[in-house]
């Protein structure tokens, strides 16, 4: 975020007794690094960082218990304007447009992300031609991919098939199938996994999996490909839309974080050879969201997972 706070307010809850008398400044620094102490005072002295429902000055010692909200600040709207971007479109008519999001890319801008995201490259390809339904920093945008994912993503590019879109992913009548590489050897060949994942209250940058009435359901269902070369390549379709999902299901559920995943998998960048995050959105099915033709697609698998034994794999 770069300092800057998004639209929602940041919660966090003190929980362990050694944080017990650190100062809110330092406390918030610690498990806030896109902040700096300096930032996190200007917000304390803004009267936009509350402990228990309260303003609350840096210098006041935090408890175990203390619950602590950063509220937003007034958004200024962005002036959003096409950039010219290569785009793997997979399918495209006046309704529906189905690309192969590259690794690396942003979907929409962001603190930290005003430029370069594939909401530019849309506007620059589709021109007006896009969805204005929903927010309108992310003109066309029903769903989302992490930057550092790739695959299958649908854009609506008119309002009528934003509707449907969105009633059809939270309705979970789209099939949804990912790639992923984990570190290490999973045991067992297939299962289900289902709970719930909500944010981590000591780490906002991360989600965990929690118990009811925190978070929202979560369903996975996974399958072994190959083990080779230090790895195991799993197959998962998900039926639920939840952040991470698929990256905390692996690293907290099977206890195989993805490889190169720099939040939940420390020190797995650089094992067996991964450059990237090694999760890919493979194949994605839904009904067309005018005509209600069925419609099945496949982003190509990327060459850094070839090593690890997707040549093996009969699709």
């Amino acid at each position: 975020m770069s300092g800057k706070l998004d639209r929602e307010t940041i919660t966090l809850q003190v929980e362990h007794s050694e944080s017990s008398g650190e100062r809110l400044d330092r406390y918030l620094a610690a498990r806030l690094p896109e902040f700096s102490r300096s930032q996190l005072q200007t917000l304390a002295k803004e009267n936009r960082v509350l402990v228990n429902g309260q303003p609350a000055a840096p210098k006041r010692p935090v408890t175990v218990g203390d619950k602590i909200d950063i509220l937003p600040g007034p958004t200024e709207p962005v002036a959003l304007s096409g950039e010219t971007m290569s785009l793997d479109i997979l399918f495209e008519d006046e309704h529906l447009l189905v690309l192969n999001k590259a690794e690396g890319l942003c979907v929409h801008p962001g603190a930290g992300n005003p430029t370069g995201t594939l909401v530019q490259g849309l506007l620059h390809h589709c021109g007006e031609q896009l969805s204005k339904l929903g927010d309108p920093e992310r003109p066309g945008i029903v769903h989302r991919l992490d930057k550092d994912t790739s695959g299958c993503l649908a854009v609506a590019k008119t309002d009528q098939a934003h509707l449907a879109l969105v009633t059809a992913f939270a309705s979970r009548e789209t099939r949804k199938e990912y790639l992923c590489a984990v570190a290490g050897t999973v045991r067992g060949d297939c299962g289900r996994i289902e709970n719930r994942i909500g944010r981590n209250p000591g780490n906002r940058q991360k989600m965990a999996i929690v118990t009811a009435p925190q978070g929202k359901p979560a369903l996975t269902d996974w399958e072994v490909l190959v083990r080779e070369n230090g790895a195991s390549l799993v197959k998962c379709r998900i039926h639920t839309g939840r952040t991470h999902q698929i990256r905390v299901h692996m690293a907290y559920h099977l206890g195989h974080a993805i490889l190169g995943d720099p939040i939940y998998g420390k020190g797995t960048l650089n094992r067996v050879g991964a450059t990237r995050l090694m999760l890919h959105a493979w194949r994605l099915g839904l009904n067309h969201p005018v005509t209600g033709v069925p419609l099945d697609f496949e982003a190509p698998v990327p060459p850094e997972f070839v090593r690890f034994g997707w040549s093996k794999v009969s699709k």
